[in-house]
């Protein structure tokens, strides 16, 4: 099997899913097991689903949808986002989201189920930490620190960390039965799971150590420790960063000396919440190379972690109600249509059409790249005096030529789009099929590509329909 590195960087050797092979494999394989989403939100000992993958793929839709179906069903649930669009809270009908759940109207009122939905304040949440485990005065010193102001807002890696720790205070509230959690639009999709490790490795370094000394020293031993050190950073350092950037660390460290432990402590307490039976974890990913790559790198992550997952949200599947139309038999009749030249034909025998730049043309025609002429809706059209439209469609049904053209014309359009279409199918199997090969244990359900955005309360309930149904569109799978 390729491993989860070779499948990520797209190398020559890889096969990873979404990596196009030289070759195409002799037999597709066998379907994916299907992912069963209602049995999975109707379960009890499910008190935590993680969504992750790579950006732009739906996370926070699926979250969204799986939290109202899920609160529908009887159950009491909060959806924790890290979307900095707020297009969940658009959607629940919710005028802002913040660090403090809100509860959505309208969902599980008929039922014992309720929905609230919250988006992550990083640095409220880090304010709550230091205001929780310190002492007035010390928490002030703290939240008034320069340093402390900039990392607590955008420090690499505090905001995965901080998902965490809400992920961390909200399970230990036990005021929900299910938590769904949207993790940050991550670079990576792994920067949820390595976030505490990252903020450990930084506690535990040298630079920080060494910030830390006089404090543990203390007295005059730590004074004459502190003098030395400052004055040897001041001469290094400080030429760089600056003597009071250094004076505002090593006061930020001495202050925050008593809680960094505490902040280890629930790192990794919560680092073994998400790898506890009572967790699951949907990869969510689009039927796109790139994203299905990362989804591939991603499963092989959580199995080396030890981390329960649950299956494959595939997003955005594309699908035809005349599958059984293959794109080369469309291809074929389209050209078959124009094998005559009568869709081809400009100005001249009976006046079939006029040039595209003639005014009396009516609207812009824009060939397409195989020579067939498709019409342009005017984007003023709803600025045309009906009359004329009923003038030009007696006109087309005095010439019968004409309006054959026409009907010839828009039908090899027609055919050349759902060409388009079943080659966008073909293509999306194929990514999907290389990533059931490489896993074949992983659970899938695929959802329908929407024509529009999802923003209103049935939008969410419409998708959570298609999760729990697999409503891959037809000629999908």
């Amino acid at each position: 099997m390729t491993s989860g590195t070779e499948a990520s960087t797209g190398g020559e050797a890889s096969t990873g899913a979404g990596t196009e092979p030289e070759t195409e494999p002799d037999a597709a394989p066998a379907p994916a097991p299907a992912l069963e989403t209602d049995a999975l939100l109707d379960d009890p000992g499910i008190r935590i689903i993680v969504c992750c993958g790579s950006g732009g793929v739906g996370k926070t839709t699926t979250a969204a949808a799986l939290g109202v179906r899920a609160a529908e069903r009887g159950r009491k649930v909060v959806v924790l986002t890290i979307d900095p669009a707020r297009r969940l809270a658009q959607s629940m009908g919710i005028d802002s989201l913040d660090n403090i759940p809100r509860r959505v109207k309208g969902v599980g009122a008929q039922g014992a189920g309720e929905l609230h939905a919250m988006m992550l304040d990083m640095k409220r949440t880090f304010d709550e930490i230091v205001e929780a485990h310190a002492d007035g005065e010390r928490a002030r010193a703290i939240l008034e620190n320069p340093f402390y102001q900039s990392l607590s807002a955008g420090f690499a890696g505090t905001q995965e960390y901080m998902a965490m720790e809400k992920l961390g205070q909200l399970r230990a509230r036990d005021e929900w039965d299910l938590i769904i959690v949207d993790t940050p639009p991550s670079r990576s999709a792994l920067d949820f799971l390595d976030a505490p490790k990252r903020l450990g490795s930084f506690l535990d370094g040298k630079f920080i150590k060494l910030l830390m000394a006089p404090a543990k020293m203390g007295g005059r031993a730590g004074m004459k420790f502190l003098n030395v050190g400052m004055s040897m950073m001041t001469g290094t350092l400080g030429k760089l960063l600056g003597g009071q950037f250094l004076r505002d660390v090593q006061t930020f460290v001495a202050a925050m000396d008593t809680m960094f432990g505490g902040f280890r402590t629930r790192a990794d307490a919560t680092y073994k919440l998400l790898q506890a039976p009572g967790t699951a974890f949907l990869v969510v990913a689009t039927p796109e190379r790139d994203a299905l790559r990362e989804a591939a790198y991603f499963v092989e992550r959580l199995a080396a972690e030890e981390m329960p997952l649950a299956g494959l949200v595939l997003n955005r599947v594309h699908g035809s109600d005349a599958a059984r139309l293959s794109a080369e038999h469309a291809l074929a009749a389209a050209e078959n249509l124009e094998a005559d030249g009568i869709v081809d034909q400009g100005a001249g025998k009976a006046g079939l059409r006029e040039p595209a730049e003639s005014p009396a043309a009516g609207s812009a025609r824009t060939p397409d790249p195989a020579g067939a002429a498709t019409p342009e809706p005017s984007e003023h059209a709803s600025e045309q005096d009906p009359a004329d439209i009923a003038d030009a469609g007696a006109d087309a049904a005095m010439d019968p030529v004409t309006a054959a053209v026409t009907v010839d014309q828009l039908t090899a359009g027609l055919l050349r789009l759902h060409a388009e279409r079943m080659q966008v199918v073909a293509r999306e199997q194929r990514t999907r099929d290389r990533f059931t090969a490489l896993h074949p244990e992983v659970a899938v359900t695929a959802v329908a590509a929407l024509p529009g955005d999802v923003h209103d309360l049935a939008g969410l309930r419409a998708i959570g329909d298609r999760l729990a149904t697999g409503s891959a569109p037809a000629g999908a799978a």
